[in-house]
């Protein structure tokens, strides 16, 4: 798993200053830090002097991302102050969640949130008309009105695409009723090389507008990991953020979250608003936390809370099978061994005059299941029209890969054509190989030559559907 996120995060790093990938990850969402467009205001705000510029984390490393249930839940195990909530998933159980909050308090109010994978619910639409994913609800009746046009439907927000995300559940919480709102974040900070405590008097609003109109409103304290978050430091940020009488019970809530975030190998651990009531109690309301994916093997109950829905099922797909796959907008298939090649060969497929349909990279030592898996996941997407195979046998043998297309090729009954590029180990094995199988293989020199040749037959291919006629071909 480790290799294969390494790939996977070297493609999305590189890819920054790639023009070709700017309109697939622009409008992106899903489950992973870089899917996360609240992760990416973060990662722009703190990774650059403020105030915020070009943000650098976009796409960076693919990590988890929770909803906000999941990641009260959470932080409610480790003493971390969230309001009384509970999840629903369907309308009855909304309902039975909102009396019972009703039950149990003297405040009439109870606020009913969904549970997408993106920012800006509060002024989101439902495909159903409805307006807005956060509503104040002050009777049971209200809950049992607003469930129904909320849950099974999809929330369209201006972090999401023009589809929206899917609403399958709802957070159902007490209302607090704040005396201020601010804004507390502990995230990896790049300039310094570790974790930073971020933080500003002014929460509960846009932090990148924060940082953009007035830089001097934002807290950042660098944090030595060798000596942690100090009840000194701490104590010297609840100061900085005005708390005097409560200093040392919001320190010690600043100390919990650092260990949250230190054990669970979190990304970015971000509340916004982090509230004070009039009694002077501090609670997080909104939680935005995100996991590195490397530390899957240690916390796996916690990655087992993954919500796939709101992925793209060929990127679902490939991860079951440890392969590096990030899909594109364009029509011409990629399956290459290592993140720097297929970086390159995409930027070729570009100067040829072509579109990459994704960035696969199947590792240095991929299987024939892989290597089949692959094959499928890009014979299944309709905008595929031809295949580019560059393989640099120096790890991974070419007549292994060679054994692996053929095979593939044939359990799929592929009809996309492939051009294939291969150099290293056991080559003109490989080349005899795919000669002798005569499928609709086609072998390339170079990549020059195998970029202006699955090009070519992309376009060709795309021309002709583009007038209702099939083409057919043959070798």
């Amino acid at each position: 798993m480790q290799a294969s996120v390494c790939g996977r995060n070297t493609f999305r790093l590189i890819s920054q200053s790639r023009s070709i990938l700017s309109q697939r990850f622009l409008s992106y969402s899903s489950s992973s830090f870089i899917k996360s467009p609240t992760s990416r205001r973060s990662w722009a705000l703190f990774s650059a002097p403020l105030p915020i510029g070009p943000q650098t984390q976009q796409p960076g490393v693919r990590y988890l991302n929770l909803h906000e249930y999941q990641s009260q839940d959470l932080m409610q195990k480790y003493g971390i102050n969230v309001p009384r909530h509970a999840v629903a998933l369907t309308v009855e159980e909304a309902h039975n969640a909102a009396k019972k909050l009703f039950d149990e308090k003297e405040a009439s109010d109870v606020v009913i949130k969904a549970q997408v994978l993106a920012g800006g619910r509060g002024r989101g639409v439902f495909d159903s008309g409805f307006r807005g994913g956060v509503h104040v609800c002050h009777s049971l009746e209200e809950v049992d009105h607003m469930a129904p046009q909320m849950l099974g439907h999809r929330l369209i927000t201006k972090q999401t695409n023009a589809n929206g995300a899917p609403c399958n559940a709802l957070l159902i919480a007490e209302r607090v009723y704040n005396r201020r709102e601010l804004y507390v974040a502990f995230i990896m900070d790049r300039e310094a090389q570790g974790i930073a405590f971020i933080a500003s008097k002014r929460g509960g609003v846009s932090i990148e507008d924060v940082a953009k109109e007035d830089p001097k409103a934002i807290i950042k304290i660098p944090i030595d990991v060798r000596t942690g978050f100090t009840k000194e430091l701490a104590l010297d940020a609840a100061h900085k953020l005005a708390f005097h009488a409560n200093a040392a019970d919001v320190a010690d809530q600043f100390q919990k979250m650092y260990q949250f975030f230190v054990e669970h190998d979190c990304t970015q651990f971000e509340i916004n608003p982090f509230v004070e009531t009039s009694t002077g109690k501090v609670l997080c309301l909104d939680a935005k936390l995100n996991f590195d994916s490397s530390s899957q093997f240690r916390h796996v109950d916690i990655f087992k809370l993954a919500d796939h829905s709101e992925e793209d099922p060929r990127e679902v797909a490939a991860q079951k099978y440890d392969l590096n796959y990030v899909g594109l907008h364009g029509n011409v298939g990629c399956l290459v061994n290592g993140a720097g090649l297929a970086m390159a060969t995409m930027d070729v497929i570009k100067l040829k005059g072509g579109e990459p349909a994704n960035f696969l990279d199947v590792g240095g030592s991929a299987s024939e299941e892989q290597v089949y898996q692959a094959l499928k996941i890009m014979a299944e997407d309709p905008s595929v029209q031809a295949i580019l195979v560059n393989i640099f046998g120096g790890i991974m043998r070419c007549d292994i890969v060679a054994q692996g297309l053929i095979s593939a090729v044939q359990k799929l009954d592929l009809k996309k054509p492939i051009v294939v590029r291969l150099k290293g180990t056991n080559q003109p094995i490989a080349v005899k190989l795919i000669e002798e199988a005569r499928l609709r293989i086609v072998p390339a020199e170079d990549l020059d030559d195998a970029a202006k040749k699955a090009v070519n037959i992309a376009n060709i291919t795309q021309l002709a559907k583009s007038i209702n006629i099939n083409v057919n071909f043959e070798l």
